[in-house]
């Protein structure tokens, strides 16, 4: 006797259809930390669960901390509008959204789900070949993975003492 499964039953990845009428609307979650390599073209593959994610296309810009931020298309469009909203009368947000734009590029991976990461931006987190992906909710950042490694032991410290004050309302 053969059993025959719905697709969705077969790949356990898959949510259900209730889940996706659920998340439907909602932009990306993603998770995780990751380890692709930079190639001496420049190019590097986006991690597989996030090709579904990004692979549409997505904005690559300079982020915080000297990371690259990798945004899904309407994620960077919902940023900018709300940075540009403020920029008018506000000197620090016209700085700031100048730097952000005059980076940002925008990529369409290839068939093997790879993007060029461009020059400028390597220089910006230098970037070698040994890169860390992280998600980061509505973003995943692009780190050298070096300064990952650091900011990450550096911060853990004071993980649960930040707890309180950066998730006041949340209950575990």
């Amino acid at each position: 006797m053969v059993d025959e499964q719905s697709p969705a039953a077969q790949d356990s990845a898959a949510p259900s259809a209730g889940v996706s009428a659920l998340l439907e609307g909602l932009p990306p979650l993603l998770l995780g930390t990751y380890t692709p390599k930079i190639d001496a073209k420049g190019r590097m593959a986006l991690p597989a669960k996030f090709r579904s994610q990004l692979g549409q296309g997505l904005v690559m810009a300079r982020g915080q901390e000297r990371c690259v931020y990798l945004l899904p298309f309407d994620e960077f469009r919902r940023i900018a509008g709300q940075i540009q909203r403020t920029s008018v009368g506000n000197k620090a947000a016209r700085e700031y959204l100048r730097v952000f734009l005059s980076g940002a590029v925008d990529q369409q991976p290839d068939k093997q789900g790879r993007v060029l990461v461009p020059q400028m931006l390597r220089d910006y987190a230098d970037l070698g070949s040994d890169v860390v992906v992280i998600g980061v909710g509505t973003r995943a950042e692009l780190w050298n993975k070096d300064a990952w490694e650091r900011y990450l032991a550096e911060k853990e410290e004071g993980y649960a003492d930040i707890a309180d004050d950066v998730l006041p309302e949340v209950e575990f």
